[in-house]
């Protein structure tokens, strides 16, 4: 049976990823491991508190202690690694979280798994430790073109160089110690489960509070949108048949710039649950002084994953992002609390 550890597993992606891994593969047994920091909610892993193959441990990935613990007592044979300090603006004003978390906890991480793989249990070296990234590693596009997995990595912020060096660290492993790694770089995520501190969330809550809709310079900064469940699919793919050391970009091809989220977004609620005035949401946009740093452009070739491995996005965006706001009225009417 294979025994995984997954990280990170109570925030946007993980607690999209856990149920639908499960139910993928009953087989496997799961230890999450979770800080639980503010972006984090486990009252979104309800559906699998009570199953036998889930065990939720509280914890730092950078406890080198525990994480041996956790190894050793689960008997642990395959990491798929989440856990990161990811909001951009916080990486600005304050990145020492994001150096101890994104680049010490993933090498607390890989020196655990090449110790018990290769040392304690040689039977487990082919053991699969999967690291989960991002497009920022790659830095800005111009008007034109696509991040390939051969792009040169050029980030611009705290959060995307601690990333880089994170996806370094990864494939040095598997370079001088034959580690069996993958790695996926994916674009912007949306969808259930998100922290409010992000673009759509935050405007589809400014919108239903009659607040002020704030949009960075000119709103016309580009991004590739790429639905959760999709990108959890992506991540099961990857995991259970990528090929050891490579890199796999995970887009779904659907860019937009931030005024036109925010567009849609408004021009959706006016349908789905209208101001009390009958005028639109759109009048709540308002421009911001622009993110220090800001990348203008991300879009992804996904062309290697859909092409080697089968996988392609099967939502668009103007069908996930009327799920996403459906969801997010929900939970506004029956908050789960964040932190």
């Amino acid at each position: 049976m294979k025994k995984i550890l997954i990280t990170g597993g109570a925030g946007f992606i993980g607690s999209n990823f856990i149920p639908y891994f499960m139910k993928k593969n009953p087989d496997i047994r799961i230890v999450h491991l979770d800080k639980l920091t503010y972006a984090a909610n486990p009252k979104y892993l309800a559906s699998v508190n009570n199953n036998p193959g889930y065990t939720f441990v509280i914890g730092d990935i950078c406890d080198t202690q525990l994480v041996n613990q956790l190894f050793k007592h689960y008997d642990i044979n395959g990491v798929i690694h989440f856990a990161a300090e990811s909001h951009v603006d916080n990486s600005i004003s304050g990145p020492h979280a994001f150096i101890e978390t994104n680049i010490n906890g993933t090498f607390n991480l890989l020196e655990m798994a090449r110790h018990h793989w290769m040392t304690i249990k040689p039977e487990y070296k082919n053991a699969r430790f999967h690291h989960v990234s991002t497009d920022e590693v790659y830095g800005s596009l111009g008007a034109t073109g696509l991040f390939s997995e051969t792009t040169p990595y050029d980030p611009s912020s705290p959060y995307s160089a601690t990333k880089a060096a994170s996806d370094h660290l990864v494939r040095a492993y598997h370079r001088t110690y034959d580690l069996n790694v993958t790695i996926s770089n994916c674009s912007n995520n949306y969808g259930p489960h998100q922290h409010f501190e992000k673009l759509i969330p935050t405007i589809i809550s400014n919108c239903l509070a009659g607040k002020p809709i704030p949009i960075y310079g000119n709103g016309q900064n580009v991004r590739d949108w790429l639905y959760v469940l999709d990108h959890c699919k992506a991540i099961d793919i990857v995991f259970q048949r990528g090929q050891s050391g490579e890199t796999y970009n995970i887009g779904g091809r659907n860019e937009r710039t931030n005024l036109q989220i925010a567009y849609k977004i408004c021009d959706t609620l006016d349908k789905m649950a209208p101001r009390p005035d009958g005028n639109s949401y759109n009048e709540q946009i308002m421009f911001v002084k622009d993110r220090a740093g800001h990348d203008f452009r991300y879009a992804i070739d996904a062309s290697k994953i859909e092409s080697q491995l089968g996988w392609r996005a099967k939502e668009n965006f103007d069908t996930g992002i009327v799920k996403t706001i459906d969801w997010y009225l929900k939970e506004l009417k029956n908050p789960v609390k964040q932190k």
